[in-house]
């Protein structure tokens, strides 16, 4: 969604949507636990993908500057986890007074505020300054070290999904579920319309298999039962 947004206002809507999409491919299946995170997605998704669309940036170095900047974004992120303490230490004082007015600030609009400034301003400054700046940067790499950001943008969309098929096969006949998506996109050349149409299909039926399956051991469990009924009679 970042993507389009960003293209939009950028200019460049095609772009940002294929950024946005190689970008989304990197982290989507990252989880925070306790609300810590390995990057700030606000960070990367949309700072750094309106970076890489200002200053035209391939898709395999996008990818790279958003992972670089959403690091970054980290640390601010931790930042503000820490300082978000304050607002609660004079909410506490707030309820302990009775003050309704400003227990309703610090705990709602202050933090809120806090925030905006925290992700507003940087990426403000970062998108205005340095769409120039990274213009320059690139045109002064060598092409061998565009070639190794590409690489690398290009190897972590894969480690992303590598990731999620982690997180959601959980047994291994599910791999043919992948496998068959994966050769009707590139050998059958299905477009997301169509293949989008076949995958329902194929979960209608895998449902009513696994249901009537579920249906039938239930059935030979309680003839098992009637049976030992029977014979204990």
């Amino acid at each position: 969604m970042s993507g389009l947004l960003i293209g939009i206002i950028c200019g460049d809507v095609q772009q940002g949507i294929i950024i946005g999409a190689a970008v989304q491919a990197v982290y989507i299946a990252m989880v925070t636990p306790g609300g810590q995170m390995p990057a700030d997605l606000n960070y990367i998704a949309y700072p750094a993908i309106a970076l890489a669309v200002l200053s035209h940036a391939s898709t395999g170095v996008a990818v790279t500057m958003a992972t670089t900047i959403g690091i970054v974004g980290t640390v601010i992120f931790n930042f503000f986890q820490v300082a978000n303490s304050y607002w609660n230490h004079r909410a506490e004082k707030a309820i302990e007074e009775g003050n309704e007015r400003s227990f309703h600030f610090n705990a709602i609009w202050g933090p809120q505020i806090f925030s905006f400034v925290l992700r507003f301003v940087p990426s403000f400054l970062v998108i205005y300054f340095g769409s120039g700046f990274a213009k320059q940067m690139l045109a002064a790499m060598p092409q061998y070290l565009l070639d190794v950001m590409t690489f690398l943008g290009g190897a972590l969309p894969a480690l992303g999904i590598v990731m999620l098929l982690n997180v959601v096969i959980k047994n291994n006949y599910m791999w043919v579920f992948f496998l068959f998506g994966f050769v009707a996109v590139v050998f059958m050349k299905l477009n997301m319309i169509a293949l989008a149409m076949v995958a329902a299909m194929v979960a209608v039926i895998y449902f009513f298999a696994i249901s009537s399956n579920g249906k039938s051991n239930s059935k030979d469990d309680g003839q098992d039962g009637n049976d030992d009924d029977e014979e204990e009679f």
